[in-house]
């Protein structure tokens, strides 16, 4: 506990899933926690639930793809807690990935335009507001949410993937450019993680041809999550930076072949 106590943080997409789970555990830890999303009744509903729980939390609407929005949450979260050491950029724009993204033959190209200006653009901006602030304060720690989609080529989602791709490569030259001022930046790349809103859909045949293959029992919850964010967030990680963490239970670790194999060695064993 306490962890991180003192800190004020910003998390977005902080409404429901990954990113209310790292708001939870943030505020859990001590931290004063700002719980930014576009649905903003959502977030603020969360923040009295967190508040009424004893945190300090307070909550505001952001338009990751509107620089005047994202100017906005910072300023409204130097106002109300006097200053900022964590930004946790976990916000995408999935409801245009779910529904409308698509293989580059068929990519829309207002869908490709939209996709990167709130993913990676908006997660430029934040980073980009934050970093004054963080100086000011004497470093703080910058954590953005990637995926294994950026690392490995798959049938769809191909504007939601190079959004990550950039991602990755913009963790790495914040790193750079602002280690010496005691500002770190790092990312996360989830595996498969299971949401209140996604529960369902795997728990039949999606979900276990995915845990195939995965290298543990399970698949991913928020919680996985929550606590690799807590660790980048916290003093623990001052030494980390510039770096992709696979949080996806081995995901890409194993050769393409791997659950192939092992339901060939079942069969074998039979």
């Amino acid at each position: 506990m306490n962890r991180l106590q003192g800190k004020v943080a910003i998390v977005t997409g902080a409404a429901s899933g990954i990113g209310l789970g790292a708001a939870r555990r943030f505020a859990q830890e001590g931290a004063r926690v700002v719980l930014a999303d576009l649905n903003g009744e959502g977030a603020r509903r969360e923040a009295d639930s967190l508040c009424a729980a004893g945190a300090q939390a307070v909550a505001v609407t952001v338009d990751l793809g509107d620089e005047t929005s994202i100017r906005a949450m910072i300023d409204f979260t130097l106002k109300t807690f006097g200053g900022l050491d964590v930004l946790f950029n976990n916000a995408a724009a999935t409801h245009l990935s779910q529904f409308k993204d698509s293989p580059v033959e068929q990519m829309d190209t207002q869908v490709w335009d939209d996709t990167l200006r709130i993913n990676l653009r908006g997660c430029m901006l934040a980073s980009r507001m934050a970093i004054a602030p963080m100086r000011q304060g004497g470093g703080g720690s910058i954590i953005n949410t990637s995926s294994g989609s950026a690392q490995a080529g798959a049938l769809g989602y191909s504007a939601y993937a190079v959004s990550k791709a950039g991602i990755e490569a913009l963790t790495r030259y914040i790193a750079t450019q602002h280690g010496k001022e005691g500002i770190r930046c790092n990312a996360i790349s989830p595996g498969l993680i299971v949401t209140p809103a996604t529960e369902q859909g795997y728990a039949g045949p999606a979900g276990q041809m995915m845990l195939e293959h995965h290298l543990t029992p399970r698949l991913g919850s928020v919680e996985d999550i929550a606590s690799a964010a807590l660790y980048l967030a916290s003093d623990e990680a001052a030494f980390v930076t510039g770096q992709v963490i696979n949080v996806d239970g081995g995901l890409l670790a194993h050769q393409p072949y791997y659950a192939d194999e092992r339901r060939a060695m079942a069969i074998a064993q039979e």
